[in-house]
């Protein structure tokens, strides 16, 4: 199984309470076919980052750990089958992409997807790659830095970019209302309630992918059973 999404990060951010409704999850996780689906990371994640300098490089690595720890999840430098399995790709124009050794051996299409998103004056673009169960097994993030990119805080940028792809979302989660909230003193961070969703989606107790629109209900049952995410 193979998939991708897209979204825009949007410009409010405001603060929300500490659970979502089972509605809100499942919503978060239907497809625009209408298709619930959810999957995590069925394995550690090992980033690799390209395209930027070492500082903001440190500072994306640094949204990984601490969405990856909150998730109960695990980062590892290197994964057995693919060295890297969760790649971002940062760039000024999305011809740069061609130019990437190899990378049309990752990305089936890689020629008519550059031309998509060049079309649609995309910014941002993320592909999902799972194993035979339907777990993810690798990620692979675009950015493309235009004008509205370029002028978020690399912090921001980072934190959006890891929390869209620790978790296979619905195609139209987050564009209407980003991840993130921003506190009364200007600072940006993950909003308590995705925050819940994330923990909860990686609980032992539930399966790595699901269907099924009930889903949520666990989801729900199991943000109310666990304390406040920090």
């Amino acid at each position: 199984m193979t998939d991708a999404t897209t979204d825009t990060m949007t410009d409010a951010m405001k603060d929300d309470p500490l659970t979502l409704s089972p509605e809100a999850i499942e919503t978060l996780f239907t497809r625009s076919d209408d298709q619930y689906l959810f999957a995590r990371w069925g394995r550690a994640i090992a980033p690799v980052i390209f395209g930027v300098d070492d500082p903001t490089i440190a500072t994306i690595k640094g949204a990984f750990e601490a969405v990856v720890a909150l998730a109960g999840h695990t980062l590892t430098e290197t994964d057995p089958e693919l060295g890297a399995n969760c790649m971002v790709f940062f760039c000024r124009d999305w011809n740069e992409l061609a130019e990437v050794p190899n990378l049309d051996r990752l990305i089936d299409g890689l020629g008519p997807l550059v031309a998509r998103l060049e079309a649609a004056d995309a910014n941002q673009y993320r592909v999902f790659r799972f194993d035979a169960a339907g777990a993810i097994r690798a990620c692979f993030i675009f950015i493309r830095m235009d004008e509205e990119m370029s002028q978020l805080p690399a912090e921001t940028l980072a934190l959006g970019q890891v929390v869209q792809s620790v978790l296979l979302w619905s195609d139209r989660a987050f564009t209407d209302r980003s991840a993130l909230g921003q506190l009364e003193d200007g600072r940006v961070v993950l909003r308590p309630d995705i925050a819940g969703l994330i923990r909860a989606a990686y609980d032992p107790v539930l399966p790595d992918v699901a269907q099924d629109a009930s889903h949520a209900l666990r989801l729900h049952a199991r943000m109310i059973a666990a304390p406040p995410a920090a």
